[in-house]
């Protein structure tokens, strides 16, 4: 098993939290994980990217045209960080309008459940529902139960869930290049 994840985010989305649940999900199967984070502005609402790499791999940066997946927590960062992508990545998207990725309203959905800042949880169970992740939502929920402080468990095991329930809902397609 060998897979390049990008997560983008803006400071404050989840993204360093979804790095962290990705990387002891890996480590849970036995699966060899590198991780590296970049928090720029992230404090400030700046852009922030995170890369996971699942496999034998030497160094946890991914090259530009080498991810295998992108979770992009905030639309804008495509125009950002899409030249990580691979052709042919399987690209996730928190956005309620219509387009050639894998598309998931989990702004809104997370703000109906109450709890806005749970849009990351419900795109990793939607990515992970559609089969866009080297694991499935009983690993993340497993590693939840596990890693996440009681008082947010449930929150977080919620969304996780509702985005996984997504997954079934929503028009998708697979990235294929420049757009």
């Amino acid at each position: 098993m060998k897979q390049q994840i990008i997560v983008s985010g803006l400071g404050g989305q989840g993204a360093l939290t979804v790095t962290r649940l990705l990387a002891k999900a890996a480590a849970l199967l036995g699966l060899e994980v590198l991780t590296s984070e970049t928090h720029g502005m992230a404090q400030r609402g700046g852009t922030v990217i995170s890369m996971v790499k699942v496999g034998p791999f030497r160094g946890p940066l991914i090259p530009a045209g080498a991810a295998d997946v992108g979770l992009f927590l905030a639309e804008k960062n495509l125009a950002v960080h899409r030249g990580y992508l691979a052709a042919g990545a399987r690209v996730f998207v928190n956005s309620a309008a219509a387009g050639e990725h894998f598309r998931v309203d989990a702004r809104g959905l997370a703000e109906e459940m109450g709890t806005p800042v749970a849009a990351n949880l419900i795109l990793l169970g939607f990515a992970a529902a559609r089969g866009g992740l080297f694991c499935d939502t009983a690993i993340l929920e497993r590693v939840i139960q596990e890693k996440i402080a009681a008082r947010f468990r449930d929150g977080n095991l919620q969304a996780l869930r509702l985005g996984a329930a997504a997954a079934g809902a929503v028009q998708s397609s697979t990235f294929k290049g420049q757009s």
